[in-house]
């Protein structure tokens, strides 16, 4: 299909528009301020619905939007209104942000020309195509998850015009500190051009998150001012310390939400193609937010496989995370991981050796997806996430289950055509509670959301250690901080990717508020100069230690026996005195005590032990020795954090790891 957008020459601009069912499109001119209209020019079709014209005479910069005309129908899909200004859906850059109007909600002949309220797409020469490197971030590595404005707002090194936006990631503080986590990619929490939801101006808030996307390539103007060209520096500040990154990029639903949103750009030029339908003409909402993008639609799955090339060649990124990703995969409705576009993404000669990670649900029939996905997308792990939660809430009966998250989710991933496990490990999420928060509040608290505190889950499997939120109880105190201690151990142990989200590393907490994504304030935003710094410290010596020990980060699945040239089971599974866990053992609804010993790759290869200490009280440990080698531990004074001691404390995770000697006895106490 030809070219769609707005190409730049020598001579002049090439405008290109796409619609099944528009019967007149046209462009609008507008002057270097996008204030005033200064020519409307009628597109002509080209057939296979695309409208375009070339206009001689203007240049990179030149601001535009397009209108359209046909029937007016929204019972029948058909939302066609000349005097709504739209946004080209492959707008590459915009000149200023989404702003929430009644008026763009208007119906037609209802409300005046929306010109005024928009952006207006601004016509760009895209920069020189970077040659496209492989992604640096490799699965089993740790992914650091940022939302972009929250991280670095009220970050004391950055200087103040800067804070809130994606070049802020590339001050060598915000690098420093990502090093000293390890950090093998970040991932950005959407950065293209989003709109409020239509409930939040009267209630004086706005989307702090970003996914309420309109148009895809486009970046936020607030987040990235600087346009292509910020993004672009900023992934090659932070390639260059060795730190890959990685987009969440929202194509499931658009800003257009349902039957009573506003009309900003694919409602107008075609809203039968561009979202799903039931048959009486009703939008389908499998994504919560009123309407679901139709990713089994030709011109939508080339729209989005045009995206990732984009962000690939001009800015270099390593990959993509999809939210909602399901709905990609759908085909008339139904899940497939077949589906031609999840194929397309894959195959495709640019995308092939991307970093792809989906989000494996959506709210629609059958929109729970996990461990169903296609190599090579890699997935958030839920699963993981609560059973994890659950081991340290104190739960009954969780000892296997954390087993298997410890492992790598076998029971998820292990498939007759897959050898490695896809998972996406993660214990607190943007969406849902902070880590610290997890072990403070056992209830949501989300009043500010101006809800009266019905929205976000009811059940966080979170526990408060005794009093609901702030204390200035010592000993209440200590119990979360071990407990937080105890839940980053637990994910640094855990084998296969890992996520973090910015700022749990040391506390950062949204006292109790499940679902801020309409908090541009100071319940989001990290407070750096308030933060944990000993938790920080746990924090760095864990990931320390997971990089120095290649078995955590191990992406294939255990079997329990040697694996070739090694002399000791890839793994094994023992109780606090050294002996295998017993079918009883990990049936006992009291058990809170478990080893995960790994072996190493070869025979002279030392083993790695996770000891875990579920119980509140100490609990004496012994790992079984093996002739030349002794236990030590893995983390050489942690930092002030779960100190290793000989009898393992209660609510912590501790590690040893086999080193060479001149001679070692045949079992050893901690």
């Amino acid at each position: 299909m030809t070219s769609l957008g707005a190409t730049v020459s020598r001579e002049g601009i090439r405008f290109a528009a796409w619609s099944s069912s528009a019967r007149r499109l046209w462009v609008s001119i507008f002057d270097e301020t996008g204030s005033r209209e200064t020519d409307r020019l009628e597109l002509q079709p080209e057939g296979e619905g695309v409208h375009a014209l070339f206009v001689a005479g203007l240049g990179a910069g030149t601001r535009y939007g397009l209108r359209a005309d046909g029937d007016y129908a929204p019972e029948r899909g058909l939302w066609f209104d000349p005097e709504k200004l739209l946004v080209d859906p492959y707008a590459v850059e915009i000149d200023r942000p989404y702003a929430y109007h009644w008026r763009l909600a208007a119906r037609r002949n209802e409300g005046a020309d929306t010109a005024p309220l928009m952006p207006k797409a601004v016509a760009k020469t895209l920069p020189k195509q970077l040659p496209v490197l492989p992604p640096l971030f490799r699965p089993g590595g740790l992914v650091y998850e940022v939302p972009v404005r929250a991280f670095t707002m009220l970050h004391p090194d950055i200087p103040e015009r800067q804070r809130g936006t994606i070049a802020a990631l590339a001050h060598p503080a915000i690098i420093e500190h990502l090093k000293k986590l390890g950090v093998g990619a970040v991932e950005l929490m959407p950065v293209t051009a989003s709109i409020d939801e239509r409930h939040l101006p009267p209630l004086g808030l706005s989307n702090a998150w970003g996914y309420n996307p309109v148009t895809f390539m486009a970046l936020d103007p607030r987040l990235a001012p600087g346009g292509l060209t910020e993004l672009r520096d900023t992934v090659s500040a932070l390639r260059k310390a060795g730190i890959g990154t990685i987009l969440d990029l929202v194509f499931n639903h658009t800003g257009e939400s349902d039957r009573l949103g506003p009309t900003l750009s694919l409602r107008g030029l075609d809203n039968r193609a561009y979202y799903r339908h039931e048959p009486d003409g009703r939008l389908v909402n499998d994504t919560g937010t009123g309407n679901t993008v139709a990713c089994d639609h030709p011109i939508v799955a080339e729209m989005v496989l045009d995206t990732l090339r984009h962000f690939v060649r001009h800015a270099g990124v390593d990959g993509f995370r999809f939210d909602l990703a399901p709905i990609l995969g759908r085909i008339d409705g139904v899940f497939e991981p077949a589906a031609p576009l999840l194929k397309a993404i894959a195959d495709d000669p640019v995308l092939a050796d991307r970093v792809l990670i989906s989000e494996p649900w959506d709210i629609g029939p059958d929109g729970y997806q996990l461990g169903n996905f296609p190599a090579p997308f890699l997935e958030w792990n839920d699963r993981y996430r609560d059973d994890v939660r659950r081991f340290w809430r104190g739960d009954a009966g969780m000892v296997g289950a954390l087993a298997t998250r410890l492992a790598g989710s076998s029971d998820v991933f292990a498939k007759a055509d897959q050898s490695v496990n896809r998972t996406v490990n993660f214990i607190a999420a943007h969406d849902g509670m902070t880590l610290a928060d997890l072990v403070a509040y056992e209830r949501k608290h989300n009043a500010a959301n101006g809800e009266q505190n019905r929205d976000g889950h009811n059940e966080n499997l979170s526990w408060n250690n005794g009093v609901e939120g702030e204390t200035s109880d010592t000993g209440i105190a200590e119990d979360r901080f071990n407990d937080r201690c105890a839940l980053l151990a637990t994910l640094f142990a855990s084998r296969g990717t890992i996520m973090l989200t910015a700022g749990d590393e040391f506390g950062r907490t949204q006292k109790g508020n499940n679902n801020a994504y309409a908090q541009d304030n100071a319940i989001t935003w990290l407070d750096w100069a308030g933060r944990d710094l000993k938790l920080e410290r746990h924090a760095t010596a864990l990931a320390a230690m997971r990089r120095a020990a290649p078995a955590l980060s191990g992406t294939d699945f255990l079997t329990g026996e040697p694996p070739a040239g090694s002399d000791v089971p890839d793994v094994a599974w023992l109780t606090e005195t050294g002996a295998p866990l017993g079918e009883a053992d990990w049936h006992d609804p009291r058990r809170h005590r478990l080893v995960m010993l790994l072996g190493g790759a070869g025979a002279s290869d030392g083993r790695f032990a996770v000891i875990v200490n579920g119980d509140r009280r100490q609990s004496m440990f012994t790992l079984p020795g093996r002739d030349g080698f002794q236990w030590v531990p893995a983390i050489e004074a942690a930092a002030d954090a779960a100190d290793i001691a000989r009898p393992v404390p209660g609510r912590a995770v501790i590690f040893m790891i086999e080193r060479k000697a001149g001679r070692a006895r045949a079992g050893k106490d901690l």
